[in-house]
């Protein structure tokens, strides 16, 4: 097949299965909450604290990894991430208090930076053509949920018959492992290091003056509170809130028996059904404003967190929210780093996506982390639920006044 009418070449095989097991091992975590906290007599925020940290240093570190992508090398780039992120779960692996887990969350959101979408899409957009793009970055955007699929209730699976410990040092492995798929990855030819070290300033520059570019930051936030939320809350949201699971019910005969597999179920459906809706987002980017979606977007995770909450919680509900969720989840992500390259060409993507991204991980932090706050001043989880719902409304009004259109002046290729 010729290249030019191509979607599936090496680098976006090589980016999906790379994000997929990143992204299993990172969606995980929130599996983990209850048996940490129980075997240490923890406070729910103490490893809650963990995996916001862990969100931001992920947030910081995607510019900074976008940055040495783009000067050394992508593949020496994720090379580096798989090795911080491997460390980080080894480290943690044997940590026993609270300060421990939280220190070496920094090596893992290091390590999800330089794994994830940052580097992942800024190689894949370079590789593809014009007509292609918006549909490559839906698909390596995708293979993320695809992790997500399988990553807790793989972990569920895993801690019936292995300890927590065990469990993360496994993970470890199968970071390292992703790396043998690398020498397939043929990058783009980058730009020289003069060429490179004249327009960088320049671009970022006109990106900080730029409105457009203040609320592409700006709405970003709430998508990362509401994802970083449910991912590591949730699970545990539905075990302790959910009715029980009905004897001889289609759940129960499909082995879904106590909530506790029903809320790593609920996540693997989100990942499931988000595939389908980040695809036919990135379908929709290539006809239609990117900005209306997102508002769009944003309002239907408004609408279908606030009528979840005030219903009541049971299987049925949950299964239904999941799915609904889902296939709004990350299908922000192939519209915002696309209006990303629209706005500001392709050549520093990475950098300035990471730049933009950092606000969705400080919107994850503090999602995490009030969350497992909240919770142990209130005892549940409602009030975080709904200022989730307010700042996506947030979101969703910060889009419109976003200006579409190519910035002029800029040095790109």
């Amino acid at each position: 097949m010729d290249r030019k009418t191509s979607i599936f070449t090496p680098v976006l095989i090589v980016g999906c299965l790379i994000v997929m097991v990143s992204f299993a091992v990172r969606a995980s975590f929130g599996v983990f909450q209850i048996p940490i906290a129980a075997e240490f007599g923890w406070l729910r925020s103490e490893f809650s604290l963990a995996i916001a940290i862990q969100n931001l240093a992920w947030g910081i570190g995607q510019p900074i990894f976008g940055a040495i992508a783009e000067k050394i090398g992508d593949r020496r780039a994720i090379v580096a991430g798989s090795l911080v992120y491997a460390i980080g779960l080894v480290l943690s692996a044997n940590a026993v208090s609270p300060i421990e887990h939280q220190t070496y969350a920094w090596l893992i959101g290091f390590g999800i930076a330089g794994t994830g979408f940052g580097v992942i899409l800024a190689v894949v957009g370079r590789a593809s053509t014009a007509e292609n793009r918006s549909m490559s970055l839906a698909v390596a955007t995708a293979a993320g949920s695809a992790g997500q699929v399988f990553g807790a209730p793989v972990a569920e699976w895993m801690l019936g018959f292995l300890t927590w410990q065990t469990t993360f040092m496994v993970f470890a492995g199968a970071i390292l492992a992703m790396l043998l798929t690398l020498p397939l990855m043929r990058a783009p030819e980058m730009a020289s290091k003069t060429e490179l070290e004249e327009s960088l300033g320049q671009i970022l520059a006109k990106a900080f003056k730029d409105p457009s570019f203040s609320l592409i930051f700006l709405g970003f936030f709430s998508c990362g509170y509401q994802l970083a939320f449910l991912t590591a809350h949730f699970p545990a949201f539905v075990t302790e809130l959910s009715s029980p699971i009905s004897v001889g019910g289609f759940l129960y005969n499909i082995g879904i028996t106590t909530t506790s597999a029903l809320g790593a179920v609920a996540i693997s459906l989100i990942g499931l059904s988000n595939i389908a809706g980040t695809l036919l987002a990135g379908w929709a980017g290539k006809r239609f404003s990117k900005k209306y979606l997102l508002a769009g977007i944003y309002t239907g995770r408004t609408v279908i967190s606030a009528l979840f909450i005030l219903l009541p919680i049971t299987p049925f509900s949950v299964i239904v929210f999941s799915i609904a969720i889902g296939s709004l989840w990350l299908a922000t992500v192939p519209l915002t780093s696309g209006l990303v390259a629209h706005i500001y060409g392709l050549r520093y993507m990475g950098t300035l996506y990471g730049i933009v991204f950092f606000s969705h991980q400080l919107g994850s932090f503090l999602g995490v982390w009030l969350g497992g706050r909240l919770y142990d001043v209130y005892g549940g989880y409602t009030a975080v639920w709904w200022i989730g719902v307010g700042v996506g409304a947030f979101s969703a009004i910060v889009h419109l006044p976003i200006r579409e259109r190519r910035l002029t002046g800029l040095v790109t290729v």
